[in-house]
């Protein structure tokens, strides 16, 4: 395997870098929003600068080797064969939830979630004219089940027409295992409630956990649902703006693609077709590298937890590079965690509030994704603010 370097520190400060600019303070670290601290890969940097050597940047033309790059790595990566009629492309998964929800629900309709869960579902399910309806998630052990019954029962109310599932799942850091997934889709349905399943973190999976696509479980479930990745959380290219949606169901389809031409999210820019074919058809070996590399951030945050900060849980992490922290066995709210640690500490995390106010209030998420000098950096600031609590 060729060996690339995760530990180099790279100056992203006054690039107008969302993660980085917008905390005030030249000495604070962010370790808040799901953006990596990783250069992508070398065959994607290659890739672009061809592109950029070229001169013109007009509208684009997505050629078929776009689609090609898709189907073969899904079909190479995760054993799921995607039809090339079934591909919409966008420019990000947040607008790909609001225009799928937008053309599969009416006004006054409940959206199913699981909280606690990325916090744009709320805000697209509420700009949808719909409501939103929770099914919390159960902790068990140092991580989290579905409470079925409790699922079934929210699919039964005929309000209820669509499931927006989270797989792997921001902010738990479960990878949804197949029979689950089944299950799921089992009650909808019964229910008739459609699933809309937001698969943008389906490369980030620790050792020993297989990412199991939604669409791959079954017929059932490819004729149920509405699928949404892209290559950005992998490969760090979410300013590239490219998204895709994958439906079977011709009707759901067409009404897809209308909503994304109303909304005017139809057109991409040339650098995010660029990217993603360059990040199919060879990013593998890099990808490989990076979730190894994560993996071993995440060991050495638990074992910095466990000697140095044991009241503070550390949940278990399956997928994602997102560290899901309870502060249970302490005095404080995270909300007030967050607040602290930023002010005394210079240290910015994620309060779990954002995520489901009562399934978040004693949680803070981490973001693991930087150089590992980084990561311990902060989690030793994280230290000086919550010891003795």
């Amino acid at each position: 395997m060729k060996q690339f370097d995760f530990d180099e520190i790279v100056v992203r400060r006054g690039t107008n870098s969302y993660k980085w600019d917008l905390p005030k303070g030249e000495d604070i670290i962010p370790m808040w929003v799901a953006d990596m601290d990783f250069k992508t890969a070398p065959c994607i940097i290659d890739a672009l600068k061809r592109r950029v050597e070229h001169g013109i940047f007009g509208y684009t033309f997505v050629p078929d080797s776009y689609y090609d790059a898709i189907i073969n790595w899904f079909k190479r990566r995760h054993q799921w064969h995607i039809e090339r009629e079934d591909i919409l492309y966008t420019s990000g998964v947040v607008p790909a939830i609001a225009c799928t929800l937008k053309a599969t629900t009416m006004p006054g309709e409940k959206v199913l979630v699981q909280t606690p869960v990325y916090n744009c579902f709320f805000s697209a399910i509420k700009n949808s004219g719909c409501e939103v309806s929770e099914n919390p998630l159960r902790r068990e052990g140092d991580s989290y089940v579905i409470d079925f019954d409790d699922f079934e029962r929210r699919c039964s109310d005929e309000k209820t027409t669509v499931f927006l599932l989270c797989n792997p799942h921001n902010p738990a850091g479960r990878v949804w295992r197949k029979d689950e997934l089944r299950r799921m889709n089992d009650i909808c349905l019964k229910h008739h409630v459609k699933v809309i399943a937001d698969e943008i973190h389906c490369e980030l999976v620790m050792p020993g956990h297989t990412f199991q696509p939604f669409a791959a479980v079954d017929e059932a479930c490819r004729d149920n649902c509405v699928v949404l990745n892209s290559p950005s959380k992998a490969f760090n290219i979410a300013g590239l703006q490219i998204a895709n949606i994958v439906c079977h169901d011709a009707e759901w389809r067409r009404r897809i693609n209308r909503a994304i031409n109303i909304n005017e999210v139809c057109d991409v820019n040339p650098f995010g077709v660029i990217a993603l074919q360059a990040a199919y058809n060879d990013g593998g070996e890099w990808l490989d590298a990076l979730n190894q590399y994560i993996h071993e951030n995440y060991l050495a945050l638990k074992d910095f937890f466990r000697e140095r900060l044991s009241r503070l849980e550390v949940c278990r992490l399956e997928g994602t590079y997102l560290a899901w922290i309870n502060l249970s066995r302490i005095p404080i709210t995270a909300d007030e965690a967050a607040r602290r640690l930023l002010g005394n500490a210079k240290v910015m995390l994620n309060s779990g509030t954002m995520y489901g106010r009562e399934a978040g209030n004693s949680y803070l998420r981490i973001n693991l994704a930087c150089p590992r000098s980084t990561l311990m950096e902060g989690l030793k600031r994280i230290e000086s603010e919550l010891v003795g609590m």
